[in-house]
């Protein structure tokens, strides 16, 4: 028998966006592969030895990488990044009129009836309402809603419905309005899991009530620097926010207001800040601006700039993958986009590094044991394992996560639980109090939670964001492969990396120049002014390389009183006293 090993890898473009359906090919033999949505290929069963490899799309450049060594039962990875190429393609251009339709209407019964009327493959209905597809009766079309087998009979009566809502079949009950979000229609050859269906495959998709989480926001105020001088706040190099609204905006939808934390939209981005110098590990920096949305006030920016970090001179990273693996992750946004994160992180980890990986969904347990970063074969065939089902024992993964990074516990390293989870705790040890107060001992031993959110219905968004800071740790939302690129591939330093813990800001403000001030975002974050120097106080981490952005308006002192911000009428001539220099005796 053959000795054989495994190639992998991702096919990008330039711009680092998946490449759906690239074919990758051992030129000069029969093993080929097509890149998957994520833009991730494998050939399993490759011979050992060295081979060439192709990576093509059209449009694009082919990519060859002229000598790739397979060893036995090993995997090899291998990326590819693709360049466009212009083609010399005819004009077309295609109009057409569509009368709009109210949104009222677009999924109700007789929408859904027409819409599916236009699909290759369906000649209309059999005039009782149900689907008549070419070849067939329109009593062996098979439906399924929200993935439930409903098959009307031959006189159009459903012979089984959905309760709980008013959904229906398409037979001779009709649907209500609104009753469907989507609806399919499938023909020809389907998967033997479908295998019942004579002429062809309805699928319909029901409206879901969101059960997604959000910490409250009441948004910063102007405060009088005559009442309040000091703001004191911890900082924040989370992104999450930036990330989820976007899913929300890319959906076509607006994002509940609470989702929107202004402070993690602005520290998405980079603005280049000076590097620190010396012995300090970070640098400070700071200017003023009109403020584009009212040029009469002023834009304070604070930036922060951690030292970035030569990656083989970081000390040794200890850590525990925590994976949620209950029936929520089931969904190609949340387990698959999991695994395909954790993938990337393991190509990072050097022989110094070490990984164990734990699971948790009706109950918790341990799938790898601590594992040198060396053996990347064992560490991913383990990830590729993973499959979801069962309800959330949340507080026992945390549990038992912690105590595999204890026990594997490096003093002079970076020691810490990576969660990757919708954030549906809902068997076990649930309540805040308790995650919190488990989390913030093993965070006093030198343990820290970086906690990473997936998916959409469901999500935690709140549960989550505590979890990571009363950890010490980031909270990153990841809704696509790019972003898990982000996260893990750009940030990698800083997302596991501290550079420096328990990092607070406190600004005083003079009331001689300034007749208000308010914070923009870090609502969240907002710290009492004696915690500033209260050191067992937590506050925020900043990683390898991360930077932090601050803002305030700030309206400048002058005769006009603050509009609504309680300005007292009797200050003025004590202020004007306080700022004018003192008379000589």
């Amino acid at each position: 028998m053959p000795l054989t090993g495994r190639v992998e890898g991702y096919v990008i473009d330039a711009t680092g966006a998946p490449m759906a359906s690239a074919q990758v090919r051992l030129t000069g033999t029969s093993f080929f592969a097509e890149a998957d949505s994520a833009g991730h290929y494998f050939i399993n069963n490759v011979p050992v030895g060295t081979h060439r490899l192709e990576a093509r799309h059209v449009g694009y450049a082919p990519t060859v990488v002229p000598a790739v060594a397979i060893r036995e039962g090993e995997v090899t990875w291998q990326h590819f990044a693709l360049r466009a190429r212009g083609l010399a393609l005819e004009e077309l251009t295609v109009e057409a009129d569509l009368p709009l339709v109210p949104r009222d209407e677009v999924t109700s019964h007789q929408r859904i009836e027409g819409a599916l009327g236009l699909q290759p493959g369906m000649v209309g209905t059999a005039g009782n309402g149900n689907i008549e597809v070419r070849g067939g009766r329109a009593d062996e079309a098979t439906q399924y809603i929200d993935g439930v087998p409903v098959s009307p009979g031959t006189s159009g009566t459903p012979s089984a419905s959905r309760t709980g809502g008013a959904v229906s079949t398409l037979g001779a009950t009709p649907a209500g309005t609104n009753a469907f979000e989507d609806a399919s229609l499938t023909t020809g050859a389907l998967v033997s899991e479908f295998g019942n269906a004579e002429s062809g495959l309805v699928t319909l998709r029901t409206p879901v009530p969101g059960t997604e989480g959000y910490r409250p926001i009441t948004e910063n105020r102007f405060l009088d620097p005559l009442v309040s001088p000091v703001s004191t706040f911890s900082i924040d190099v989370d992104a999450a926010s930036y990330a989820n609204v976007r899913r929300f905006l890319s959906g076509g939808m607006l994002p509940p207001p609470d989702a929107v934390r202004i402070e993690e939209m602005i520290n998405y981005f980079d603005y280049s800040y000076p590097e620190p110098t010396g012995e300090h590990p970070f640098a400070v920096s700071m200017e003023a601006a009109p403020a584009p949305w009212n040029p009469e006030h002023q834009l304070l920016l604070i930036g922060l700039q951690g030292k970035h970090l030569d990656r083989r001179a970081m000390p040794p990273s200890n850590l525990v993958f925590l994976i949620d693996v209950s029936g929520s992750m089931d969904d190609p946004a949340k387990l698959p986009l999991v695994q395909q994160a954790f993938r990337m992180l393991v190509q990072q980890l050097r022989p110094e590094d070490r990984v164990a990986i734990v699971v948790y969904a009706g109950a918790a347990g341990l799938v790898l044991p601590s594992t040198s970063g060396a053996d990347k074969g064992a560490i991913l065939a383990a990830i590729d394992r993973l499959q979801a089902g069962g309800s959330t024992a949340g507080g026992a993964g945390i549990a038992l996560a912690y105590r595999i990074a204890r026990e594997n516990y490096s003093p002079r390293g970076n020691n810490r639980v990576i969660l990757a989870t919708d954030g549906d705790f809902n068997v076990g040890a649930t309540s805040e109090a308790d995650l919190q107060h488990m989390i913030e001992e093993y965070r006093a031993q030198g343990t820290f939670l970086t906690v990473l959110g997936f998916g959409t219905g469901n999500l935690k968004d709140d549960r989550m964001e505590m979890l990571a800071d009363k950890g010490n740790g980031q909270y990153a939302y990841i809704d696509t492969f790019q972003e898990a690129r982000r996260v893990f591939i750009q940030q990698f330093g800083g997302t596991l990396h501290a550079i420096a813990k328990d990092v607070k800001l406190q600004l005083e403000f003079n009331p001689a120049t300034v007749a208000g001030y308010r914070l923009v975002g870090y609502e969240n974050r907002l710290l009492a002014r004696e915690d500033f120097d209260d050191d067992t106080k937590d506050a925020g981490e900043l990683g390898a390389g991360h930077t932090v952005t601050a803002l305030y308006e700030v309206i400048p002192a002058g005769p006009r009183e603050l509009a609504g911000t309680g300005t007292l009428r009797y200050q003025n001539a004590g202020l004007t006293a306080r700022a004018e220099p003192a008379a000589s005796g």
